[in-house]
Parts: C-alpha cells; sequence; structure tokens
C-alpha cells in the first residue's frame, strides 16, 4: 500500500503521469515509473502512461480493477468507476480495429466494458456492466440487459459528494461548491 499511498500524496494517477510526462530529468522520470508500476500492482490496474486524457478523471472508488488501453482517448471530466475495461481490439480482420475515444464529461459505471476502435460522444452515461462496441452520439444513455440507448438533449454529468463545506461536484480536478438552491433543496433530502 505503500505506492498507493505515496501517489495519493502526489495528487493521485493523473497527477503522477503529468509529473512523469512533464520532467526531463531522467533519475526522475525512472522513480514515477517505479512508483507507477507499484501502484498499478497495487491497485490491480492497467493505467499506461502512453494513452491521451485531456484532462483530471474523476475515480470514486478509486482506480481497483481499472484497465486503459494505451492507445485510448479520454476527454475532459470524465468519472470512471472501479473494474472498468476500456481496450483496444487488435483483432487484424475487425472492424472495429483500434482504441476507444471517449468525449468529455462522460461517466462510465462500475464494470463497464468499451472496446475496439468507437467514439464516445461527449456527455455519455454507461451502465454498470454495459459492453460497448458500437459509437455513442452526444447525451446518450447505454444500459444493460439488452442494451437500450436512449437519446437525450442534454446530459450534465456532476456526481455529487458532501464536503465539510457542503454539496458540490468534481470538474477538471477541483471540488465546486453548489450554490443552485433548487438543487441543494433535492441533495439534502438524500441520506
Amino acid at each position: 500500500m505503500i505506492f498507493t499511498f505515496l501517489t495519493n500524496k502526489l495528487g493521485g494517477y493523473y497527477s503522477l503521469r503529468q509529473k512523469f510526462k512533464g520532467s526531463n530529468a531522467s533519475l526522475i522520470k525512472k522513480f514515477y515509473l517505479l512508483l507507477h508500476k507499484g501502484f498499478q500492482h497495487e491497485t490491480n490496474s492497467s493505467l499506461p502512461f502512453n494513452n491521451e486524457i485531456k484532462g483530471p478523471v474523476n475515480f470514486p472508488h478509486g482506480t481497483y480493477g481499472i484497465f486503459i488501453s494505451g492507445g485510448a482517448v479520454i476527454g475532459e471530466n470524465c468519472t470512471i468507476y472501479q473494474q472498468v475495461t476500456i481496450g483496444s481490439n487488435m483483432l487484424i480482420d475487425s472492424k472495429g480495429l483500434g482504441s476507444p475515444i471517449i468525449g468529455n464529461n462522460c461517466l462510465i459505471g462500475a464494470g463497464a466494458k468499451i472496446i475496439g476502435n468507437i467514439k464516445i460522444g461527449d456527455n455519455c452515461r454507461i451502465g454498470a456492466n454495459a459492453v460497448v462496441a458500437k459509437d455513442l452520439s452526444d447525451n446518450s444513455v447505454i444500459v444493460l440487459s439488452i442494451p437500450v440507448i436512449y437519446q437525450k438533449e442534454h446530459l450534465v454529468n456532476q456526481i455529487y459528494q458532501q464536503s465539510s463545506i457542503g454539496w458540490g461536484y468534481q470538474k477538471n480536478g477541483e471540488f465546486v461548491e453548489e450554490t443552485n438552491e433548487r438543487n441543494l433543496k433535492t441533495l439534502n433530502k438524500v441520506r
């Protein structure tokens, strides 16, 4: 658990990734890489540094069991729950050869699988244990058991949590306090 502790002290996976990519010192890069490998081992995850992540990712339950392909692209302000796979399809004769591209503000539920060269639009919700192998347009919701896609006008994927200063949500790695009275009234009813 020492690698997880140290990674979290540095700001978590995304912060460690940014430090690794921003460092020009060979010895420092080797330290970050060693820390990263230990962190992945302790969390049973595969979170390579060679994919493209456009902004901080919110991992509400930590990175346990999460696999992200080295060729994947993940947009800004995405929320990824535990046991998620964002994987490449490397079967040469497959129509889906390649890695997923995930838009901004997407929510990916526990155990979801996103496989192959597909594009997930902005503001999409992927339900727990859903398997996605086809493109999703912006503001789509996909759930199990037989995948059903619901097209919405506009989705906002703010996952609320309570802190010492009140209700809020994560955006670009920062806690944003909720000030909308209607939303606060609804949130205050939650146990």
